[in-house]
């Protein structure tokens, strides 16, 4: 990852990551970290997680601030760039707090853009593929609005995202603010949590797996989800912070489209006692497929995702193996 960026391009750089010690955030604090910038992780652990970041507590370009993103108030901090993440991701969770979701992604943005005018800091918004709702185009460019419910069971998340890239435009055109938006498609690897409601599909999968249990499919799995392995969004995560992408939005995915059931087809195949696979009935607003265009990507970053999906699944495969107990 670090290969990519120029080696000196963070020397010394105060940087701020909200939700550090989530699964993305705790990546790119590793990655910066490495590039010797001094990294603030501000995370309220209620879906982050301290193992993700033990290792970087010795070191002493790194500090964490447990707080909610909402309420952080830096008496005299000043920061270069800001990498806003903190939110609820998996569904069932922000099912679960949908006013929580709401606060981090409105709130919590206003936040961060506030600290971004007063420091004139460069802020990169993490946004979400959500924000397209089920598109009616496939695959979806970032020129398209998107069909959402803004009243459904997903819609604390994918109304509040879009709330929160209409409110970074908004500080673009009133004050002038550097700011960059990365819609992220689904993203896996190690250091995604699998447990109870904050498990997403592929963890959840593997971790049926592993304790050979019944990997749960709703619907009849024909719907369609687009992996990218988690190296390969950081490194655009990386090009989207040192390109030339001021006021940009972009797509960040795999452009490769699998149907869910093939996907518990591989995972089940992964282990040595295969386990059955349970079908439940399909969840409300779940979008039929979802595949980006990420044109616009590899022509303004020259980026594309590197690690294929029987790649990423052996790795992440044997992240978990190490870690769970039957």
């Amino acid at each position: 990852m670090c290969d990519d960026v120029a080696k000196t391009r963070f020397e010394d750089m105060r940087i701020l990551i909200t939700g550090g010690a989530g699964f993305l955030g705790s990546w790119l604090a590793d990655v910066l970290i490495r590039l010797d910038a001094e990294v603030t992780s501000l995370d309220n652990l209620s879906t982050g997680v301290l193992t993700n970041i033990d290792h970087l507590t010795e070191s002493s370009r790194f500090r964490l601030i447990q707080s909610d993103v909402e309420s952080y108030r830096p008496d005299s901090e000043k920061y270069d760039l800001i990498l806003h993440l903190a939110s609820r991701p998996s569904p069932e969770d922000y099912q679960t707090y949908p006013v929580e979701t709401m606060t981090a992604n409105s709130i919590g943005t206003l936040n961060m853009l506030e600290l971004s005018r007063r420091h004139d800091s460069v802020l990169l918004y993490t946004s979400t593929s959500e924000v397209y709702g089920d598109p009616e185009i496939i695959p979806t460019p970032e020129t398209y609005w998107g069909m959402v419910n803004p009243v459904g069971t997903r819609s604390p998340y994918d109304e509040s995202k879009r709330f929160g890239e209409a409110l970074c435009k908004a500080y673009e055109a009133q004050h002038g603010l550097d700011v960059r938006i990365a819609r992220i498609f689904n993203t896996y690897g190690p250091r995604l949590r699998a447990e109870g409601q904050y498990g997403r599909v592929i963890s959840r999968f593997i971790l049926q797996a592993l304790k050979a249990e019944p990997i749960t499919v709703y619907g009849d799995g024909s719907q369609t989800r687009s992996f990218a392995y988690v190296t390969d969004v950081i490194r655009g995560l990386l090009l989207m912070l040192t390109s030339k992408c001021r006021g940009e939005i972009i797509n960040l995915g795999n452009q490769h489209e699998t149907p869910i059931l093939e996907l518990a087809e591989k995972i089940r195949k992964m282990v040595q006692e295969s386990p059955r696979i349970a079908f439940h009935p399909i969840r409300p607003d779940d979008p039929k497929r979802r595949c980006p265009d990420v044109s616009k990507a590899k022509t303004i970053l020259g980026w594309e995702p590197k690690v294929a999906l029987d790649d990423g699944l052996k790795r992440t495969m044997s992240w978990f193996t190490d870690r769970v107990q039957p």
